[in-house]
């Protein structure tokens, strides 16, 4: 192994045993965590650097073991939000694939596993089929949906089989100061106390190999060693070149995580930064990329939060107007919380990535003829939601699919009690300029529809009464003012209860304590 001599960076991991040392230092203690007990591991692999170097350690280590001593499973997981940047996706896949056959070949028992969300927690399910705001720090409706249930079922499974599970992570603290642990000290440490117990997932302990590497100390192991089921380490280091030095996309096991927006291969559509500079970067300096700008455009339209107002429907899915406190105080105007996507921006969605999709396979290399940013079975859930929890009859989806794809959408064969377009065309025609009264009336008639045949129809009235609840108003500014004066009413009354409402402080308080006690009354 290349590299033996120690690393000039006093911060460096290698600084006092060098290189190759160090990293047999850690295969060494990896083999005695595996044979320790029959505890099988989940490797948590996301195609970056770190992830890597943590497989690759692993992988070396139980290959110097004995055949008989290999049996332990390892398993490898990668969650795949069908998001993901389309290079990081590709490259995931085909080191799934090189893995799987150069593990079977050398006799090791590590097993990869794709994960992914139920189409129901997907994000395009969510924001195009239920009108979710596309995500912000306030409403990060995605990770715990896309990322962290996948990874967690998949983990409790493991515990469900054998009782528990070893997470091996790739997790580092090179962003603070590095802690002073050098080799001599994980020598003299007892093997069971490098693993911490995982608060969100009992049963569950988490090792973390390279908790003390830097960035450069994980690129130069990955740079002299090579890669021991044949995926190449330089194209993966290409990858990473002319893009973000923030790291990559980590596994993410609870809401503590860094959001993988911030890392170079997060999400093409995340929302959570103001500019997916990785992206930006990528096409600007790499004339073979400059097929990515649909997803670039496509992402930045999904962020532009300016048209948010214009985007939004007023009121909640459950149709009532929401008002918040405002943050300058008493006296300012309560800020009204907007809904869910509009009908007609849903589908403007639904068509711009449907286009993009169209324009990549046109325009993009040949590994990406059939790339896919939106499913068959998503696009299904969205049309069920539409048709039948919006009640949206005119079946929209189809249209656009259509009309972008050039191809009949494949309807499911459970479509016969549907209201069809053109009665959509009718009651439009109908009800003329007014759209708050054409929304009451087609939500009524679906409502009509869902229980029609039945023999005994519970439920209907429920059903009538919410669709009422919703069409109660006849625009934003009457919601509004409707709204506000049920607040200023709710207050005044808060207020006189307040006055005559006898406050008891015991005697001995402390003024801030005292301060706390007129508060909870």
């Amino acid at each position: 192994m290349a590299g033996a001599a120690p690393a000039k960076n006093e911060n460096s991991a290698f600084a006092e045993h060098g290189l190759a040392k160090t990293v047999k230092a850690i295969c060494d203690e990896i083999r005695e965590l595996y044979l320790w007990d029959e505890v099988p591991w989940v490797i948590g692999y996301s195609g970056g650097k770190d992830s890597s170097a943590v497989l690759q350690l692993v992988w070396l280590a139980l290959k110097d073991l004995p055949a008989k001593n290999r049996k332990k499973t390892v398993h490898v997981i990668s969650t795949d939000t069908l998001v993901e940047q389309p290079m990081v996706a590709a490259w995931v896949d085909a080191s799934h694939t090189r893995m799987r056959k150069a593990a079977a070949e050398q006799g090791l028992p590590v097993t990869p596993h794709k994960l992914t969300p139920d189409v129901h927690d997907t994000f395009w399910v969510n924001l195009i089929g239920k009108g979710y705001p596309a995500p912000r720090h306030s409403f990060r409706w995605c990770t715990s949906r896309m990322k962290i249930n996948p990874s967690n079922n998949f983990i409790r499974n493991v515990v469900r089989e054998s009782g528990e599970a070893i997470l091996v992570l790739g997790t580092r603290r090179a962003e603070s100061q590095r802690r002073g642990r050098n080799m001599a000290k994980h020598d003299a440490k007892k093997v069971r106390d490098r693993l911490t117990p995982n608060a969100n997932l009992p049963n569950s302990l988490v090792y973390t190999p390279v908790e003390d590497w830097t960035n450069d100390d994980v690129w130069l192991f990955l740079m002299q060693v090579k890669n021991p089921w044949g995926h190449t380490n330089k194209s993966l280091l290409g990858m990473y070149q002319g893009a973000s030095a923030d790291g990559e996309c980590p596994l993410v096991v609870d809401s503590t995580t860094p959001s993988c927006g911030n890392s170079r291969f997060g999400c093409w559509v995340c929302t959570l930064v103001d500019k997916d500079r990785s992206m930006e970067a990528m096409i600007k300096n790499d004339d073979e990329k400059v097929w990515m700008t649909p997803l670039l455009d496509l992402r930045n339209d999904l962020g532009d939060f300016a048209k948010e107002k214009s985007r939004r429907d007023f009121r909640r899915l459950n149709g009532r107007i929401h008002l918040e406190a405002s943050k300058r105080g008493k006296g300012h105007e309560d800020l009204h919380v907007r809904g869910p996507y509009k009908k007609t921006v849903r589908e403007y969605w639904l068509r711009k990535v449907l286009e993009a999709q169209q324009e990549i396979r046109r325009l993009g290399p040949e590994d990406f003829q059939e790339l896919e940013l939106i499913s068959l079975a998503e696009m299904q859930e969205i049309r069920r939601i539409w048709l039948y929890e919006k009640h949206e009859f005119d079946d929209a989806l189809s249209a656009i699919y259509e009309d972008v794809m050039g191809e009949e959408f494949p309807k499911p064969a459970s479509d016969d009690n549907l209201l069809r377009a053109d009665d959509w065309k009718i009651l439009r025609e109908v009800c003329g300029e007014d759209e708050a009264f054409f929304e009451l009336q087609s939500g009524l008639l679906d409502v009509e529809r869902e229980y029609r045949g039945m023999s005994r129809r519970a439920g209907i009235y429920e059903a009538l009464e919410g669709r009422l609840k919703i069409g109660q108003y006849g625009n934003e500014d009457e919601a509004l003012e409707i709204r506000r004066r049920e607040e200023q009413r709710r207050r005044e009354a808060d207020e006189t209860e307040d006055e005559h409402e006898p406050i008891i402080v015991q005697k001995g308080l402390s003024e801030d304590r005292e301060s706390e006690e007129i508060e909870a009354v």
